[in-house]
């Protein structure tokens, strides 16, 4: 396993298609099942060329399996605090510590940006990616915000790791 940062070699939408797979698995019985079937592929693609984000893979032989992306925060409220915008695997790969290590180089990313604060969103009703964070070091900011994904109205809590005040 070898967790590197994007190149122009990279497949956007190979990267796009973890994104996809992630959510039809990970958000089943959240977010309205007709919307994750409509996904298209390459849906995220474009997202991975925004300049501000920084983009890691999972590379094992060849095959990417997982990705991440870190930015400095984008929310006025967390202003001073980088931002762990996304974090996904492939279903296959999900609880055998990828994600772990993962998050693990995006930290480090993070902190070699000169922030030593570190917030992300997730879904509330995300009760298995909750409790990989809590696992990580992040805690319950107990700040909120609703998001309207696939006509539900979702509620997304933030989560911090590192000093807050």
């Amino acid at each position: 396993m070898n967790i590197r940062y994007i190149t122009d070699k990279d497949d956007p939408c190979e990267i796009s298609g973890i994104y996809e797979q992630s959510w039809k698995f990970a958000y089943k019985g959240i977010i309205p099942q007709s919307f994750l079937d409509s996904i298209p592929h390459g849906k995220w693609a474009r997202h991975l060329e925004k300049p501000e984000m920084h983009n890691l893979v999972i590379d094992e032989e060849g095959r990417l399996t997982g990705t991440a992306s870190f930015c400095a925060s984008r929310w006025e409220q967390f202003a001073g605090y980088g931002e762990l915008v996304s974090i996904y695997l492939l279903p296959e790969y999900m609880g055998k510590g990828r994600g772990a290590a993962l998050m693990a180089e995006a930290l480090k990313g993070l902190s070699d940006a000169g922030f030593d604060r570190v917030m992300l969103w997730v879904l509330e009703d995300n009760h298995r990616a909750r409790r990989f964070y809590e696992k990580q070091g992040f805690i319950c900011a107990e700040v909120f915000l609703e998001n309207e994904i696939g006509g539900k109205l979702l509620r997304e809590v933030a989560y911090v790791h590192g000093k807050f005040e």
